[in-house]
């Protein structure tokens, strides 16, 4: 697929940005923590519970995926950063975060490595599923092929599900979110990581796009 470039444009400073934690390594309750991170209890019992119960509140995931919201002339933007490694996961946290993931205008994948991004297909299904349409931001090494290399020497090719998003790819600072009448027309792409022949060498995760018919 051809690279799709975005067009030069200056940066707004936003008014105000809230980053939550969607899935990393720490974000659970069951699990030991850095002294920068706070306890989900603590979390909770500041926002007015009285009492704990029920399942734990996120499940850890080796990796990262963030949600942002900014506000720009009183307009409120939502995104996704990264999405982690685990789709039901990933979608599961959302869900107890209050998330609505139709709300998500795009996604920006911070490189195609598995811990950051094999959750991106179930995730814009998700969204797809809400009624919405989502942008999705990668650099052209997000496409290069991966796949994991076991103790016995076997190279096992990556393999992960589809999914339908618009794509926009670029090797430079971009925009990523703009407003829809400013915004040039993009087509939409078929984000896909698949079986292929055995790959030479690599690391985990990688996806491949074809224009959608």
């Amino acid at each position: 697929m051809s690279e799709i470039a975005d067009p030069a444009s200056s940066p707004k400073t936003i008014d105000s940005l809230a980053v939550d934690v969607v899935t990393d390594d720490v974000s659970d309750t069951y699990v030991s923590k850095t002294l920068f991170a706070v306890s989900e209890f603590a979390n909770v019992i500041a926002a007015g519970a009285k009492v704990l119960s029920g399942e734990a509140l996120l499940c850890a995931n080796l990796g990262l995926g963030l949600r942002l919201e900014s506000k720009v002339d009183g307009v409120q933007h939502t995104l996704l950063f990264d999405t982690g490694p685990e789709g039901a996961i990933f979608i599961r946290n959302c869900a107890n975060l209050g998330i609505r993931l139709g709300e998500v205008e795009c996604i920006a994948v911070s490189h195609g490595h598995w811990d950051h991004m094999a959750a991106l297909p179930a995730t814009i299904d998700a969204i797809v599923a809400e009624g919405s349409k989502v942008e999705i931001h990668v650099n052209p090494g997000m496409f290069n092929e991966r796949a994991v290399k076991l103790a016995s020497g076997t190279i096992v090719p990556a393999s992960l599900a589809h999914g339908v998003a618009r794509l926009r790819m670029s090797t430079g600072p971009r925009e990523l979110l703009v407003s829809a009448a400013a915004a040039p027309a993009k087509p939409t792409a078929r984000v896909v990581m698949k079986t292929a022949a055995p790959a030479r060498r690599g690391s985990p995760g990688a996806i491949s796009a074809a224009p959608d018919r």
